[in-house]
This record gives C-alpha cells, structure tokens and sequence, in this order.
C-alpha cells in the first residue's frame, strides 16, 4: 500500500483504503478497527492522499503530502506528541520546524489539525508507508 491508496472524504472523518472503483463513485474501507465498507459516488469529494499537497512560499509552490509525512517520521518516529486538540500555536511552530517554507497565509490550522492526525493514524497502522524503498533504489542504481 501506498499514499495513491489511501483516500479522505469530504464530511466524513477519517482516513479510507481504496478497494475498488464502481460505475458512479469508488468503494472505500475504513481504516480503523471496523472496516467498514463505504460506497461514495462521483458527487462527493474523494481526494487521494497521495494527490495532496501543502503550500509552501518556495519556487516549487507547494509539498507533497507523503514527502511532509516522512519528514514527521523522520522527526519524530510515530510519536509528534500533538492531537487535533493541541493548541494552534503548537501546530503552527510543529509544521514550520519540519517545513520551514509552508505558505503562513494559506495553511490554516484546520489543515495542519487533519495532518497531525493522519499522520498518528498512519503511523500507527501503516509504518511501511514511512521505510525507504531500498530496494527499488537498488534496482534503479543498477539500469
């Protein structure tokens, strides 16, 4: 699995598995202890995780998701010790000391809240998300 794998759905909380597309939507699996299957159609907001980006004020304009969420791992390894509850000055001075460069004006605390607690969902469920590819570094090294 990887982060084109896993989706959010505007309105419902909580991170989802991609199972499989349908003729009108997309079928997603919880990714709590439930597991439950959830039907969702064209009209909802399905973003894939490994589609999303956070602003930056560099010349690239933004991040992507998957390469902040390895520097949190990086970091912190599973444990940042924050919630959506902390404090947004908290969550503020966290993302700016794993990513200097994020856009003040256009990442509000609501984002980095629904960073934060991906992140501890992942971290606890999904490590292998978080290990380097050794392997295909190896192969790409020796093609």
């Amino acid at each position: 699995m990887d982060f084109n794998e896993i989706a959010t759905v505007s309105g419902k909380g909580g991170l989802f598995t991609v199972v499989a597309p349908t003729r009108g939507g997309v079928i997603l699996e919880t990714m709590d202890d439930q597991k439950k299957k959830l039907v969702v159609n064209m009209n909802s907001k399905v973003s894939i995780l490994g589609e999303i980006s956070i602003y930056t004020t560099d010349a690239e304009g933004s991040c992507p998701l998957d390469t902040v969420m390895k520097k949190i791992h990086a970091e912190f390894d599973g444990d940042t010790g924050l919630t959506s509850n902390s404090d947004s000055e908290e969550l503020k001075s966290f993302l700016k000391h794993i990513l200097p460069e994020y856009d003040e004006e256009r990442v509000y605390v609501s984002d980095i809240k629904k960073l934060v607690t991906w992140y501890n969902l992942l971290s606890k469920t999904q490590t292998h998300l978080f290990e380097e590819k050794s392997e295909e570094v190896k192969e790409e090294s020796k093609g």
